[in-house]
Formats: C-alpha cells, structure tokens, sequence
C-alpha cells in the first residue's frame, strides 16, 4: 500500500480542505502517515496569508525529501494558486495545484511518480467560483471537526490577497450544511468549528444567513457544540449574539478580526467598520455573554501606520478584555493595492511593534486565564496524548492541562479551574466529571 502525507499552513478552513483531500487519497487506496515519517506522496496545502511563505514552503519541501529523496510532492492551495511559477521552480517539487484543482488531484495525476519537471494545474476560469464541500474526515484523530460552510470573499482589503486567490464569497447549501454536520456527529465528533474565507458573510439566494442556519444547528438532537472560526465585526449580528446567550450549543467564544485599532489605519486597510463599533461590539458582548472569550487578530506596520496610530492600536487593545490576540507583521503581497500606499513602515519598526503587542497579548490571556481560577468550566479533551497528560479547550477557549485519564478523551468534562501554570490552566484533578451539553 502506498503512503500518502500532508502538511497545513494557515486557517482551519485549510485544515478542512486538507481533510477532504486526505479521504481521496485514502479511498485510492493510499495509507494515510504522519508528515514527519516516510511517505510515497507528500502534500503540502499553503496559505498566502502566511508571513514568508515562499521559504516557508521550501523549508516544508526540503523535510519531505529528507523523510523520501525519492517521494512525489505536490503543493496545493492559495499560494499555489497566485504563485504557480514560483512553487515550480522550488527543488523537488512535482505539481502544483491551484486552489480549485487541489479537489480534482486524481484527474491529472494516475502515477505518483518523480519527475525532472514540475506541472501545474491552475483554474482561472470562473469555475473557480464553484463551491467544494470540506470538512473533517476519519482521516483525521481530532475530537474537534471542521466544517468548511462558506469560501471566497467579496471584501477589498487592501493587504490581502484571499479574494485573488479563491475568488468571490459563496456558501454551500443549508440542506448540505446540516447532512455534512449530522455526519460529523455520527462520526463521533464533539465540537463542530464553521469554518470559511468570511464565514459571516454566509448566505443563500433566497435570505437565509449564518443566523438562520444556527438556529438549525442548534435545535439538531445530540451532545455537541458548535464554534465559528472567526466572524468579521460588521457581521456579528445582534441575533447571533442573542442565540448565544439562549443556548449552551454555541459557545462563548467568538475571534472577532480587529486588524487596527485606529480608525484611520482601518480606513486605509479598506476594513468595513471603524474603531468605535468594535469597541461597541465587545462591550455588548461581555455584558450579554457571561465568561465570553473573545479573540483578535491585529495587523502591525501597514502603509501609512504612524507611531502615534501604532500606540492608538495599542491602548485600544489594552482597554478592552480580549482573552488573546494573534498578531501579524504586515509583509509586501503582489497585486495588492497596499504596494502603492505611502509611508511604508522599516521592516525593523514592523518587528518591534509586533513584539511590544505580542507582550500585551500574553498578559491579556493571563488575565483572562486567572478569571477563570474558582469557575467551573466545560472541557472536551483532545486525543492526543504525550508524557501522561492531556489537554483540552473550555466553551470560552481556555486551554486546560489534565492527568491522562482516557476516559474523558472525547467527553465533556466539567472542572473547577484552581491555578494557572506554564500558561495553561488546571483544574481538581479529583472533582472531575462529565456532562452533556444541552440546548437552553
């Protein structure tokens, strides 16, 4: 039986995505490995919003060919996709596939076989519009499943490249939605994360929206919980905050992009909300949502962002109660309008302002963390396990620490949180049980 082996960058969508095109693989045929062990084929799915991705893909290729010299490699994706040329000419590589070919691998390829040349298969046509359905699959060993619902985007950010790299937003069907999820649950997942480009922009020609479809969900019998991987601020609507506070199946967690918490950076990244609503936003929530945790993404060194609007960014985060942030350094992106902005920001500055918000970030989890000491919290703890413990993520995303107990994989545990160490935190190791989740 031949191996296959495939490696992620990026979003969960990609992790999605990469799921579905290990079940081709598998259904071929192929036994599914790890990508640090031996393996006949290694796929690698990119990210262009990932920081360097051209060494970062040539790193990825070079540990395929120390595990198999010999072994066919194919780069897959949004990086592929804008990049097509530059993955080619990488060493070792022996196709690559844009971001709507990754789904067709088996039409163009019957031999896995190295060669001297590297093909590509790139769509540019519009039937790069159309939607392919993703989500987790038994290739994988999670407990928490991803459930791709929406792809694309119509928004013009001026740092990003999603919208050429995958196209226009679109959404799969509710119908679809709701058999991938009851299959999810058959499969014996616990938590379903909806996953897109802009998952908030979900919806259906006929005015069904992401609210709507939640409201499905989450009337579906069975003992789960349902994440959104990220919803942009101007989409996270009145009703969903509602529903989230009626129903323990949504959890109270949102990542919610902030990118600049200055208006006049917003307005230069041609984000769709300034400053003002979002501080709103987070304030509703907090007051709505009882131990709600909130998350951020924050973009540092954009064009025409000032010392002064870098530190406006800084005290803004500062003064509301995120639990984390992941934080970006701009970098430079081809065919992006930020390339014609004035003020570009030395490369040295990007990098210390991301370590001062880096900083920020870490004391903002551990606040959050220690609010938590004394609070009885809901964990499903993952599968994998190492050195006799194992972890797991609350509904309002803490991370928590516990004695290997293989009982609990894959249940709902309550626990009373009693200490944070080493960033995580633990809870009585002896006053533990399990519970399901319920609606209301």
């Amino acid at each position: 039986m031949l191996k296959a082996a495939f490696h992620t960058l990026g979003c969960k969508l990609n992790f999605s995505e990469t799921s579905t095109i290990a079940k081709q693989f598998s259904n071929n045929g192929f036994e599914i490995v790890d990508f640090n062990s031996y393996s006949d084929v290694y796929v690698i799915n990119t990210c262009t919003v990932t920081e360097n991705a051209d060494r970062e893909c040539r790193q990825i290729v070079r540990r395929a060919l120390r595990n198999n010299p010999e072994a066919f490699v194919a780069v897959v994706g949004c990086y592929a996709q804008l990049r097509p040329e530059e993955i080619a000419s990488i060493e070792g590589v022996d196709a690559v596939f844009g971001s709507n070919e990754k789904f067709n691998i088996f039409s163009h390829i019957n031999k896995f076989e190295k060669s001297h040349l590297s093909c590509i298969y790139i769509d540019d046509s519009e039937g790069r519009e159309n939607f392919h359905e993703a989500h987790s699959t038994d290739a994988d060993s999670r407990t928490r499943a991803f459930l791709k619902i929406q792809d694309g985007c119509d928004y013009k950010c001026s740092f990003c490249t999603i919208p050429l790299a995958r196209g226009g937003s679109r959404s799969q069907s509710q119908k679809d939605v709701i058999s991938s999820f009851k299959q999810l649950l058959f499969n014996g997942y616990k938590e379903i994360v909806l996953t897109g480009v802009n998952v908030g922009d979900y919806s259906e020609s006929d005015g069904e929206n992401l609210y709507s479809l939640l409201s499905q969900l989450v009337e579906i019998e069975g003992d789960f919980r349902i994440r959104i991987s990220s919803i942009e601020p101007n989409l996270l609507s009145e009703e969903i905050m509602n529903l989230t506070s009626q129903t323990n199946k949504l959890v109270n967690h949102f990542h919610i992009p902030l990118q600049s918490g200055s208006t006049k950076v917003l307005r230069l990244m041609k984000r769709r909300y300034d400053s003002e609503l979002y501080r709103d936003l987070i304030l509703k929530l907090t007051e709505k949502i009882p131990n709600i945790g909130i998350g951020a993404d924050v973009i540092v060194g954009t064009p025409g962002e000032t010392l002064d609007d870098f530190m406006e960014t800084y005290e803004f985060i500062k003064g509301l109660p995120f639990s984390y942030l992941h934080v970006f350094t701009y970098s430079e992106r081809p065919n992006t309008y930020a390339l014609t902005m004035n003020g570009q920001v030395e490369k040295s500055e990007r990098k210390k302002r991301n370590h001062m918000l880096r900083i920020l970030g870490e004391k903002k989890k551990n606040e959050f963390y220690r609010k938590m000491i004394g609070k009885e919290l809901t964990i499903l703890f993952e599968g994998n396990l190492a050195d006799n413990e194992m972890f797991g993520f609350s509904d309002n995303y803490v991370r928590v620490k516990h004695p290997l107990n293989f009982d609990l994989v894959n249940k709902f545990t309550s626990v009373k949180i009693t200490d944070v160490i080493n960033g995580v935190c633990v809870p009585e190791s002896n006053k533990i049980t399990s519970k399901k989740i319920l609606t209301g």
